[in-house]
């Protein structure tokens, strides 16, 4: 079997009936999830779903609103 690259994951979810998801509780670990937190979902056709880091967004709105236009 093949060692999982330092710093790479991949867990399993189900879909419940009403659309939802459980994040399993090492990936909240990991990435600092915790109840009541806001996520981002990203979508594409061909690529799938992505859920990044919660502060990615937040780092890429701020770095929009602050660059100087000139």
């Amino acid at each position: 079997m093949k060692k999982t690259p330092k710093g790479k994951y991949a867990w399993t979810v189900t879909v419940g009936e009403k659309g939802q998801i459980v994040i399993p509780r090492q990936a909240r670990q990991i990435f600092g999830i915790e109840p009541g937190d806001s996520l981002i979902l990203l979508g594409d056709d061909k690529r799938g779903i992505a859920i990044p880091p919660k502060n990615t967004f937040a780092e890429l709105a701020a770095r929009v609103f602050t660059e100087d236009t000139e």
